[in-house]
């Protein structure tokens, strides 16, 4: 215990170090005295309080909640599924996203609809949520009369492999400035999180991350199989509701808010599992939080520095992790 209290301190340490520097810098670089005033309300360069207040951070706490959500939905993922490659994306809530944000941008104008009003105001965010609750919303309703949760599994993967050749097939009728916005939206991005969307974005997420943190005992019962669990007692059909539900506040709210961010989810549970080197979600939960929260900050600093699309960063830095927690140990669960 003493040596997870020592790591919790020094990840949190950590996080406000890189909060701190994700803050002073980019494209214009902001001394750490600068971005302490602009946070307090102190004096300094009104230029430079803009940029911070305005742009960075934003970016920031928005990288802090969407990193904290996917790492803890693919933890939820890969132990309900029992699966280490499983993610927060895996039961086709990104497919769906994809599917709402390509109807929007590509298949409103080919049907002639998009001046409509409610269309209109639906908005890429709008459509990638409800995309993704939907697709969810079905996987849930099937679930309830399916015990084998392997099933489940290999349901969702296949209506996501569906899901993507109607997107396909979306982007082959499109035509160029309406592909061009889609693929944009399929590399993540942080910086279109505004103030408005934040409001919006946090109270869902954290509703999300409470769920998880409520049905910890559960995953914990888990680990020993669904079998197991039901002889102790645990209602399958109630948890799994309340983890798919937990899924789709988390993955599905960042995915409608900041595109498909991929591997964070994946990467983050090993390496928490690696560093607390413990199995018990009272750990594992706030652990792939935190340390989900620290991999998206560095991959946003990467970002601004290479002035690369978020994705590419979350991919170079998350795959790494993977294939080194997959050859150490092969026995995750």
């Amino acid at each position: 215990m003493a040596r997870h209290t020592l790591l919790f301190i020094l990840l949190c340490l950590l996080l406000g170090v890189l909060f701190v520097a994700d803050l002073a810098i980019g494209s214009v670089s902001i001394s750490a005295g600068e971005v302490w005033a602009a946070l307090t309300g102190g004096e300094c360069n009104e230029a430079a309080r803009n940029i911070i207040l305005n742009i960075r951070l934003l970016k920031a706490v928005t990288a802090l909640f969407a990193g904290a959500a996917l790492a803890a939905g693919g933890l939820q993922m890969q132990t309900l599924f029992r699966n280490p490659l499983a993610g927060p994306y895996v039961l086709g809530v990104s497919s769906g996203a994809g599917l709402g944000v390509a109807l929007f941008l590509l298949g409103a104008p080919l049907l002639g609809v998009a001046a409509h009003s409610w269309i209109q105001s639906l908005g890429i965010v709008g459509a990638a949520w409800l995309g993704s609750a939907l697709v969810l919303a079905l996987v849930m309703a099937v679930s309830r009369h399916i015990k084998d949760i392997m099933v489940i599994l290999i349901l969702g993967m296949m209506l996501g492999s569906g899901i993507g050749s109607v997107v396909e097939i979306l982007q082959y009728l499109s035509d160029e400035a309406a592909l061009k916005s889609f693929v944009i939206w399929t590399m993540g991005s942080l910086g279109d999180v505004t103030g408005t969307r934040l409001a919006i974005m946090i109270p869902i997420v954290a509703a999300g991350l409470v769920l998880s943190i409520a049905v910890i005992k559960p995953l914990n019962l888990l680990l020993l199989g669904e079998n197991y669990a039901r002889t102790m007692g645990l209602n399958i059909r109630r948890t799994r509701t309340l983890i798919f539900l937990s899924t789709i506040l988390l993955a599905g709210t960042v995915t409608a808010f900041c595109g498909p961010v991929g591997f964070v989810g994946l990467a983050v549970p090993h390496l928490a599992r690696m560093l607390f080197r413990s199995a018990d979600h009272r750990t594992l939960i706030p652990a792939s939080m935190l340390l989900g929260s620290i991999l998206l900050v560095v991959c946003d600093l990467l970002a601004k520095t290479l002035a690369f699309p978020i994705n590419t960063v979350t991919a170079l830095m998350g795959i790494p992790i993977v294939i080194l927690v997959v050859i150490r140990n092969r026995n995750i669960f």
